[in-house]
């Protein structure tokens, strides 16, 4: 099997936001990313004006997300879509946590279980698991993922580099992350996307 699983999402909804990812700032793009998350119901409008947020200006937009007992980031520009699990069609001779791939309004995706890629305890499926998408070059993988939790502005003052082993980041996500962030008294781990989908684990999924 080949990367040719792997496929750019498209559709009327994610059209519209590709493009404001491929002409705007990253303030741009985390604003029609945050529009679609707010009518698709993933995200409350409350999420988006939480207080304490610093203004786009002085800071990256990333969205949030929670996978077992830790909250992670992603910048927005990196950010194809969200969707709500749907089925999904098996893929013979693969890693187990390549769930299989899902055909998103055209292009064949693969789906990939956060919690088992990375050793995790599985758990059930609830109303709030999401898909969240994420691109990097010409490399688009969907994440299945406990919550997505909101768009949040994280100025660089708050994020802590080095070795991620260091700043308290769990040994499973270390080889992942860019950093450490505190907002608002929450430690946040932003997860390097590129790190992510070309890691060595991820390029090599077949039995």
């Amino acid at each position: 099997m080949s990367n040719n699983y792997q496929g750019m999402l498209s559709g009327d909804a994610l059209a519209a936001l590709q493009q404001q990812l491929n002409r705007s700032s990253s303030a741009a793009a985390a604003m029609a990313l945050q529009r679609q998350l707010l009518q698709g119901g993933q995200l409350s409008p409350d999420s988006a004006s939480a207080p304490g947020v610093v203004p786009v200006a002085v800071a990256d937009q990333y969205l949030t997300f929670s996978l077992s007992d830790c909250q992670f980031a992603v910048k927005a520009d990196a950010v194809q879509g969200v969707e709500r699990l749907s089925i999904l069609t098996p893929v013979p001779n693969v890693a187990s946590w390549l769930k299989g791939v899902m055909n998103l309004r055209g292009s064949i995706v693969s789906v990939v279980d956060l919690r088992a890629f990375w050793g995790l305890e599985p758990i059930p499926h609830t109303a709030r698991t999401r898909l969240l998408s994420l691109q990097q070059s010409e490399m688009v993988i969907c994440f299945m993922v406990d919550a997505i939790t909101e768009m949040l502005a994280i100025p660089s003052s708050t994020i802590v580099y080095g070795n991620m082993r260091q700043v308290g980041i769990a040994s499973w996500a270390a080889p992942y992350a860019a950093g450490m962030a505190t907002v608002n008294n929450r430690a946040i781990i932003l997860l390097d996307v590129a790190r992510l989908l070309f890691s060595e684990k991820m390029q090599h999924y077949e039995l």
